[in-house]
């Protein structure tokens, strides 16, 4: 059988290559060459007030990872393999010595036998390049233009410009028989039923023949439902067969994301066991199909193409994705480990989410959460990384870029999580100017086709009748807030949209110095982490339209609070109003879930690294399956001012519901007002309700905010209810006199 073995490392570096290098330091191995640098040389923390700019001069060193290690002992069907799942981002490794490998990308693994090489004492160097710059300046994205280094580190409006390099993924020697199955491609069609898979199988490697293999796929319960065990008569084997009554995997608020093992054994020619891969698989149909109505259009001639098509059909069920955007939780994607990517997916599907789509500006995540996405029933949108350049490309980007995707879709391909593949983010705007006839989408759209034609490949987002933005509660230029703007609205799809919010105050606290506490400045630790011309101006802090909602705030406390009650309310607004339009809309998916440092103030549910903030629990709540909702009209409130709301049932359940009664109650600090009372009738399957609409002209008040709430009779888990700011004519009055004064 195989065995793993770890490697003691540490890293230098030098600003010219193949120069001596004087001083060696620690290294932890997956990690990111600044953190280790960091650590030795006695930095603070990166992400407390301005320390990430201390790592820039990092950018263009040469860091040579050093590691020395005895021969192991090898039988003579033994060899050894010095292998990795990741290096970021362009490296050559050298050993005892002598250059053995060369390569740029890092979602590529390499293995690399190196047996005939080894001496009683070993030297291992892993070599890695500055990183990539298409030009020294601007000192922005467009550096990344001509390679397949994800953009985000470059510097975002939530991201600093701090760029990882170094080994990020499982890195060691492996000692294994020479005799080794490399791959295992699998893959499979349902019939009309969707009831009996037709697999198809093929098992390549090296020194096979002669050597037996068995194949054998077990249920949830441990039930044989396939096996085939044979001789291999060459260096590849390929067969097929049909698995008959199977479970499909489904997303988990659809049904049970069922996945079955697989597991491969290859004994050699004495059938002694020599490996073993063993898999989870899935067996689900998806579809990238029309949405409702979409046909209709364009209306008038000529009658050409209408928009693209979004709507997520799974196991021949269409299906409202709501979810989010999923960017690196960490800046060193080195340091991602098990436990936070399985805190944030229980988070997303805390959430009520069905689908997170992981953003192309970012890396390409680690086994471990595609395996968790799959077992929990999340489904993936996965994006390659582009996002927001011309990826115009020479031959040799295009050649690198092909040699990453077509690593990343074998990677990735067998986890039934996996719903949809995209070129990338942004990239048919104006500031990418990229088309359906750049060469690189064209790449892409065939590398797709040809490793895994049963996903869906949809060119970049947005496309055609698809939303990105908007991106605050209320826009800066027309004024017009989220309840607004978001009626108006008419998308199959929002897959970026995002409100912000200050942090908490404990987080804080922990990145900003406290002589810059309060009041945020721009200039400060406010503006680096991001409250302060992150997007457009003041975003993502917005204090003037706090300002202006509920007058200056006298704490860091009651600024956060302001801050993060308009973004729960306006979260809720869109989650909601999303679900009102369908069928022609058929998905929503906020910008972003998580984040990969703290922020002062940012647009994610989640601050770093697992901390939802109020919003969250307002989407969760937005996003249920089955809920009273309310299409309101605006924030803010004056005493006699008529309000109105329109009540609706949003249902996306999978089967039909029951009839009930809604209570709609208008609510401040003492009193409580019943207004309506609505009787509605079971609903079919994935089917909203419109209801009755209520208006009250709101009386002089001791508040200076009410609530809307909607009461279902016997299921408190259906209720819903809304934060609203109120002033008396008396204070408005008051204001205005001021503001003329």
């Amino acid at each position: 059988m195989q065995e793993n073995i770890n490697l003691n490392w540490k890293v230098g570096f030098v600003s010219k290559k193949d120069t001596f290098i004087g001083e060696w330091y620690p290294a932890t191995v997956p990690g990111a060459v600044q953190l280790d640098l960091a650590k030795a040389l006695n930095y603070g923390n990166y992400y407390y007030a301005e320390n990430w700019k201390d790592y820039g001069w990092m950018e263009d060193q040469f860091f040579t990872y050093r590691s020395t290690f005895k021969k192991p002992i090898l039988d003579e069907k033994q060899q050894c393999f010095f292998v990795s799942k990741g290096i970021d981002y362009e490296f050559e490794i050298s050993l005892n010595a002598e250059k053995i490998f060369y390569q740029e990308g890092m979602f590529t693994p390499v293995k690399l036998n190196i047996t005939s090489k080894l001496k009683d004492e070993n030297e291992l160097l892993v070599k890695i390049f500055p990183i990539p710059k298409l030009h020294k300046l601007p000192a922005d994205r467009t550096q990344t233009s001509q390679s397949v280094k994800p953009t985000v580190s470059y510097g975002w409006d939530w991201h600093p410009r701090l760029v990882p390099v170094g080994i990020w993924d499982e890195t060691g020697l492996l000692v294994q028989n020479q005799s080794e199955i490399a791959e295992v491609d699998f893959s499979y069609s349902l019939d009309k039923e969707m009831k009996t898979a037709a697999i198809s199988t093929q098992i390549l490697g090296t020194m096979l023949q002669g050597c037996k293999y068995a194949m054998k796929i077990t249920d949830a319960d441990g039930i044989t439902v396939f096996e085939k065990i044979a001789h291999f008569s060459a260096e590849k084997e390929s067969f097929t067969d049909s698995i008959h009554n199977i479970q499909l995997w489904w997303p988990h608020d659809q049904g049970t994301p069922y996945l079955y093992s697989m597991d491969v054994q290859l004994f050699d020619k004495n059938e002694k066991l020599i490996q073993q891969k063993i898999s989870k698989i899935g067996f689900r149909k998806v579809l990238l199909i029309m949405n409702e109505g979409a046909w209709d259009e364009p209306h008038n001639f000529p009658k050409s193409q209408s928009v693209d098509p979004i709507q997520l059909e799974i196991n021949g069920r269409k299906i409202f994705c709501k979810g989010s955007n999923w960017v690196n939780p960490e800046i060193f994607p080195g340091i991602i480990n098990d436990q936070l990517y399985e805190e944030l997916i229980d988070n997303a599907i805390d959430a009520n989410f069905n689908l997170i789509r992981v953003w192309g500006g970012g890396i390409v995540n680690k086994d471990k959460f595609y395996e968790l996405c799959s077992q929990k029933g999340l489904m993936v949108w996965q994006e390659f990384p582009l996002a927001c350049n011309n990826y115009e490309g020479s031959s040799h980007y295009f050649k690198i870029l092909e040699q990453e995707s077509e690593s990343i879709i074998k990677r990735l391909r067998i986890y039934p999580a996996l719903s949809i593949w995209c070129g990338g983010n942004e990239l048919f705007n104006n500031w990418s100017k990229m088309t359906e006839q750049s060469l690189a989408i064209r790449l892409l759209n065939s590398q797709c086709f040809k490793l895994d034609p049963s996903t869906p490949f949809l060119a970049t987002s947005p496309v055609m009748g698809m939303g990105h933005g908007h991106y605050v509660f209320r826009d800066p230029q027309t004024h017009k807030e989220v309840y607004e703007w978001m009626a108006e609205a008419k998308c199959t799809a929002y897959t970026e949209f995002g409100l912000p919010s200050p942090s908490s105050v404990k987080v804080l606290k922990s990145i900003i110095p406290e002589n810059e506490l309060w009041p945020p400045k721009r200039g400060t630790s406010w503006q680096s982490h991001h409250a302060f011309k992150a997007w457009i101006d003041n975003t993502w802090l917005m204090p003037e339209m706090l300002t202006d909602y509920f007058g200056e705030a006298k704490s860091l406390k009651e600024l956060v609070d302001n801050g993060q009650l308009v973004q729960s309310e306006g979260y809720k607004c869109i989650y909601e109003e999303a679900r009102r339009q369908k069928p022609y809309c058929s998905m929503a998916l906020n910008w972003c879930l998580n984040e990969p440092w703290p922020t002062a103030a940012n647009n994610s549910l989640i601050n770093w690294p697992n901390k939802p903030k109020p919003a969250f629990y307002a989407v969760k709540n937005a996003c249920r399956p089955f809920l009273a909702s309310a299409r309101l009209k605006k924030f803010k409130y004056t005493e006699a001012e008529e309000f109105n709301a329109d009540i609706w049932i949003l249902n996306d359940l999978p089967h039909l519901s029951e009839k009930g009664k809604i209570s709609i109650k208008i609510s401040t600090n003492t009193k409580e007002i019943k207004l309506l009372e609505w009787q509605y009738d079971s609903l079919p399957e994935n089917i909203n309700l419109a209801g009755p609409t209520v208006r009250f002209v709101l009386p002089a008040w001791e508040t200076d905010r009410f609530k809307l709430l909607l009461e279902v009779e016997g299921h408190p888990e259906y209720n819903s209810d809304y934060t609203f700011l109120y002033e008396t004519l008396k204070l408005k009055k008051k204001k205005a006199n001021l503001l003329n004064f």
